[in-house]
C-alpha cells in the first residue's frame, strides 16, 4: 500500500509516508523499537485493515477475548483521521514495560469520534518485541487552583464558620 502520509501521523507536525513509518512493522519487515512505535503501528494497522497484525501484537495471555470479525468491521467501516500521543511513560529500548496515552481520531457513519485510552505495553525479551497488554480510559487529572482551606481554617466563602462546618461539610 502506498500512502503519502502515514495514518498514525495525520494530525502531527511531522508527516512521513506509510512506507517510511509504520509499514515495515505492520508487514513484519521490522519490529517496533518502542511502545509508542507499536501503538502508532497498531493504529495504522486499523487504518489499512491489517487485522492479523493487531492480533499478533497483543500479548498472548490477552488474546482470549479478541473478536477478529468485530475488529475487521470497525477497521473497514471507519475513516481514520490520525493519532495524537498525549503521554508516554517508559516503553523505550531497554525498558520492560511502557504506557502510552493516546487519542485516536476516526469517523464512522459520518460521525467524527475519538477513542481515548491509556495502554500498557510489555517487552518480551525472548521474542525481542513489544506487545500490547491492555488499555483503560484515562483517569481525569486533579486540578488544584490556589491554596486550599484546611479543615479548621475559616471558610473561604466568607461565612465566618470553620471550613469543615461550612463548604467542607458539603464536599464530604
Amino acid at each position: 500500500m502506498n500512502l503519502a502520509i502515514c495514518p498514525c501521523r495525520q494530525t502531527a507536525s511531522t508527516q512521513p509516508s506509510y512506507a517510511e513509518c509504520c509499514q515495515p512493522y505492520v508487514e513484519g519487515a521490522a519490529k517496533a523499537p518502542s511502545a509508542e512505535a507499536l501503538m502508532r503501528s497498531r493504529y495504522s494497522a486499523f487504518a489499512v485493515g491489517a487485522i492479523d497484525y493487531l492480533v499478533e501484537t497483543v500479548a498472548p495471555e490477552a488474546r482470549g477475548d479478541m473478536d477478529k470479525a468485530s475488529l475487521t468491521a470497525w477497521s473497514k467501516e471507519s475513516h481514520w483521521g490520525g493519532l495524537d500521543i498525549a503521554e508516554t511513560v517508559d516503553g523505550q529500548p531497554g525498558d520492560a514495560t511502557g504506557i502510552v496515552e493516546f487519542v485516536a481520531h476516526f469517523s464512522r457513519n459520518g460521525k467524527r469520534e475519538t477513542h481515548v485510552e491509556r495502554s500498557t505495553f510489555r517487552f518480551d525479551a525472548p521474542q525481542c518485541r513489544w506487545f500490547f497488554v491492555d488499555g483503560e480510559k484515562p483517569r481525569g487529572k486533579t486540578v488544584v487552583k490556589g491554596a486550599q482551606a484546611g479543615r479548621n481554617d475559616p471558610c473561604p466563602c466568607g461565612s465566618g464558620k470553620k471550613y469543615k462546618k461550612c463548604c467542607g461539610a458539603a464536599a464530604a
